[in-house]
């Protein structure tokens, strides 16, 4: 089995609803996003002969989505204020809203069908918030 990773990194703001505890509150990661995609054998002809993706590609594909949530306040929905949001809309703060708990969890597995969708052979995708915490997603090829 061959397997490349890259990674990417982004700068965005969460909470936590519902939680008890300091995550609760708005606050920022620099989050880390790698990527681990694999292959049991290399591309046979043409251009990109000897490699399982061209780096190039993978690096591509991880960046944009890293970049896609990049400086904004993700929140799930449902867990803030209409004037709240409309507020935040007024001052043109940039919002991800997602249907699920923005966690690093989630995020991976967000993250992961994201790059599948794409055609990448992913194998794991790992979200760091923090240096020493991450969560790790992954499915069978």
């Amino acid at each position: 089995m061959y397997y490349l990773k890259t990674s990417a990194e982004f700068d965005s703001a969460h909470f936590l609803a519902g939680y008890k505890g300091k995550c609760a509150n708005i606050h920022g990661h620099r989050w880390k996003v790698e990527v681990t995609v694999a292959a049991d054998a290399l591309i046979e002809s043409g251009e990109k002969r000897g490699m399982v993706i061209d780096f190039g590609d993978l690096k591509h594909e991880v960046r944009a989505l890293a970049d896609s949530f990049d400086h904004a306040l993700i929140y799930e929905t449902g867990s803030l204020k209409e004037t709240t949001l409309a507020a935040l809309r007024d001052e043109d703060f940039r919002l991800i809203e997602v249907a699920y708990r923005p966690t690093a969890e989630n995020f991976a597995k967000d993250f992961f069908g994201t790059l599948r969708e794409k055609g990448l052979p992913v194998k794991t995708v790992t979200v760091y918030e923090t240096p020493e915490n991450c969560a790790v997603y992954e499915e069978e090829i």
